[in-house]
C-alpha cells in the first residue's frame, strides 16, 4: 500500500508541477484544426463508399 500511495502522490506532483499545460487559444485552434480534418476524413469516406456503391449497383444491374 506504501507503494501505491507514493505513486499517487508522486504522479500527482508530476502533473502539477513539471507538466507544461497549453493555452486556452492553443487548444481551440487545435481543435478547430481536428474538427476540419475530420469533416475532410468523412467526406472523403463518404465518397468513396459512394463510388463502391454506385460500381456495385451497375455490377449486380448487369445480370
Amino acid at each position: 500500500m506504501d507503494k501505491l500511495s507514493h505513486f499517487v502522490k508522486a504522479s500527482w506532483e508530476e502533473v502539477t508541477q513539471n507538466v507544461t499545460w497549453p493555452k486556452f487559444s492553443e487548444l481551440q485552434s487545435s481543435s478547430f484544426l481536428v474538427l476540419i480534418a475530420s469533416l475532410i476524413f468523412a467526406m472523403m469516406v463518404g465518397l468513396i463508399d459512394l463510388a463502391f456503391k454506385s460500381g456495385l449497383d451497375l455490377f449486380y444491374q448487369s445480370f
